[in-house]
């Protein structure tokens, strides 16, 4: 009997379609003619050129609340690590991946880690909150996205897909967790 529902492979391949297609689309913008026959980056660099205050505002502004965003997210990694030691082996290298996602968002100065507290008790609990939080940051990276320069545009993508296959991981996990 074959087994319906979401398998790990399925959901791995929705997750790099989902990141493809978002990097596509990222590179896909700005496709003016420039008058030469050329498209693109030079009429979107002189754009840039004219409006990079705001440009750069606007790029800070989304690194600031994607930042946050994952320093929230590191930081329930941390409790729940904490909470649960049982979960280091699973949740080490997510939690790791989370680090060098807030290390690319932020390069020169990380924030300060939230203060998330897991109302769990149990640790099969404390994961399916990871998963959830996990959701949550995949779905404000992919909102960010829209507005998104082109490099950063690529980088909120490249991390909502990282959350999404998390966030498919830690659900797994969850079921196989001891209540």
């Amino acid at each position: 009997m074959r087994r319906t529902g979401t398998t790990r492979r399925g959901a791995l391949a929705a997750t790099g379609a989902l990141a493809v297609g978002a990097v596509l689309s990222g590179c896909g913008g700005d496709t003016e003619d420039t008058g030469s026959g050329r498209k693109g980056s030079a009429h979107s660099g002189a754009r840039t050129a004219a409006d990079g205050t705001s440009s750069v505002r606007t790029e800070k502004a989304l690194r600031t609340s994607a930042s946050r965003t994952t320093a929230t997210l590191l930081a329930g990694y941390e409790h729940v690590l904490r909470s649960h030691p049982s979960t280091a082996t699973a949740l080490t290298p997510l939690r790791d991946t989370v680090r060098a996602h807030l290390k690319a968002l932020a390069p020169e100065k990380a924030p300060a880690l939230g203060m998330a507290r897991s109302r769990a008790t149990e640790p099969a609990a404390a994961v399916k909150e990871l998963a959830a939080a996990e959701r949550g940051a995949a779905d404000t990276y992919t909102a960010l996205l829209l507005e998104a320069p082109g490099e950063l545009a690529r980088l909120l993508a490249s991390v909502a897909a990282a959350c999404s296959a998390h966030a498919y991981l830690l659900t797994e996990l969850a079921k196989e967790t001891p209540a």
